[in-house]
């Protein structure tokens, strides 16, 4: 099993079957996990009163055996139930009766002198609201100082959303089994959950995941790396389609991320009323004028000299303008990524944008963005099914953006993404953004692992710049960035490569 594999609740529950079909028993699997909880808590913490909250489930089954385990490595234990005995059913019930210390049901004293909480509530298959009896435990649980140790996820959190059904638990630290599911990387899940562990628990066989959470590891054997004999021209050419004169930074951050990442060439398309503002900055970066769409289009013939990837969005204006220019773009050889004001002026008639777009073509829309343009999409399900559908209704790449950004191929495949910090929430870090990919895929990247690679080299970057940045530090962090990446593995910070590294951002 691939570890950044993301297992819907459904596909987790395939995967146990799976396994229970291959001769291993579900109550040994229950076992095993109620064991690697109990040995989490005792790595992660120093003995003390502990407090294990069973729910009716299976996941109650795993707090029963957590607090048989802890109970004979002599920790003070207490057994704590939100349900009533006679629905325990099945393993859960086995392990229930198998414990042999007093269990109470949740009262105002339940929590009373403990040091550490085991959420053995709710696991991966609620799909109901948290409300009554329930609501009231979960909120003295959170309203305590212990810290909370859940199982499988926070009690109230969507598996496969993220979403919080209700109320959820805020938890310190939550162990899972197998594999991540998609309310680990999710937002408001991923916060809720604390450090993530996942942990062995005896499931083996290959499963066709479709959701992975972004690493290296997933595309870096098609990364670009600069080759002794190469050129300029071999390294691919980005056009960057610029607003007017008082709109011309954005196309100049992502120029610059197109040319950090290694585009061999990065050219300007300017109006000419903006030309003279551009001239006095860029350097590297070529300048030509290009006020039409059939200028534009003209343009698009550079790609029958080099690989050509097209950028256009980042402040061009919401204009009729903007969109025949983007479609000349796309009626051209040329590749494009769309971002900002090139998604918006289709907004009142996405289907003429959905019905030229081609399938390595990469959408970078924010959730405003995103919502003018699939509509349906955006209210049917979670951020993650979202993604999916657009991607699958618009023919392309869409990289819907966020602090749990997710690239989707047509064909279900997704990436969620988990290095990005707090601080790239700023103006003019999606058109870097924007750049980073452009430049990828005019180095030969395909554009799913061109937006997936882009994505975590924004996020890397603005880890390496921290508190404080601002949207032209990225470029410059580009650098840095690239030199760790590019360093044999041996030797490379394991803070910007490992998924843990990642996770805990």
């Amino acid at each position: 099993m691939n570890p950044l594999a993301v297992l819907s609740a459904k596909e987790m529950r395939a995967a146990e079957q799976a396994a229970i079909n291959g001769g291993v028993a579900s109550a040994a699997l229950m076992e095993t996990a109620g064991k690697q909880v109990a040995e989490v808590a005792k790595q992660e913490w120093s003995k003390r009163p502990v407090a294990v909250i069973c729910g009716p489930g299976n996941n109650g089954g795993d707090g029963f055996v957590a607090a048989r385990l802890l109970a004979e490595a002599e920790w003070p234990v207490k057994v704590v139930r939100v349900c009533d005995r006679e629905t325990l059913k099945g393993d859960a019930k086995l392990m229930a009766d198998l414990y042999e210390g007093e269990v109470s049901e949740f009262d105002a004293n339940a929590l009373a002198g403990v040091g550490l909480i085991i959420d053995a509530i709710f696991g991966t298959g609620l799909t109901r609201p948290i409300e009554g009896d329930v609501k009231t435990a979960l909120e003295a649980i959170n309203a305590h100082p212990a810290p909370v140790l859940s199982v499988d996820i926070p009690s109230g959190v969507s598996t496969d959303e993220g979403a919080v059904l209700g109320f959820a638990i805020q938890a310190a630290r939550t162990v899972t089994f197998h594999a991540k599911q998609p309310a680990h990387l999710l937002f408001p899940g991923r916060a809720l959950c604390g450090v993530v562990d996942v942990v062995d628990i005896g499931i083996t066989g290959e499963f066709d995941a479709k959701i992975f959470e972004n690493h290296p590891s997933l595309w870096g054997a098609r990364f670009p790396r600069p080759s002794w004999m190469g050129h300029k021209y071999e390294r691919g050419h980005v056009m960057c389609v610029s607003g007017g004169p008082m709109s011309t930074g954005a196309a100049r951050l992502a120029a610059e991320g197109a040319l950090r990442i290694g585009a061999g060439l990065v050219t300007m398309l300017s109006p000419s009323a903006a030309a003279p503002v551009h001239a006095s900055h860029l350097t590297s970066i070529m300048l030509r004028e290009a006020n039409t769409a059939d200028e534009i289009a003209g343009h698009m013939q550079d790609a029958e000299k080099s690989n050509l990837v097209t950028i256009i969005g980042p402040a061009t204006g919401v204009s009729e303008q903007t969109r025949d220019k983007t479609l000349a773009i796309l009626n051209s050889s040329a590749g494009a990524v769309l971002d900002a004001d090139a998604l918006t002026s289709f907004a009142g008639q996405p289907d003429a944008l959905f019905d030229v777009l081609r399938p390595d073509d990469v959408l970078t829309p924010h959730t405003g963005e995103f919502s003018r343009l699939f509509s349906v999409e955006m209210k049917d399900g979670g951020k993650l099914d979202a993604a999916r559908a657009a991607s699958k209704k618009a023919g392309c790449i869409v990289v819907l953006k966020g602090p749990d950004t997710i690239i989707a191929a047509p064909d279900g495949l997704a990436i969620i993404n988990s290095n990005a910090p707090p601080d790239l929430a700023t103006a003019g870090s999606g058109d870097v953004l924007a750049g980073l990919i452009a430049g990828l895929k005019a180095q030969g990247m395909g554009g799913f692992e061109a937006a997936a690679a882009g994505v975590w080299f924004h996020g890397a970057c603005g880890q390496t710049i921290g508190p404080g940045l601002i949207a032209e530090d990225l470029p410059k962090a580009v650098p840095s960035v690239l030199r760790q990446l590019l360093k044999p593995l041996q030797e490379q910070d394991d803070g910007l490569t490992s998924q843990q590294g990642a996770q805990q951002q």
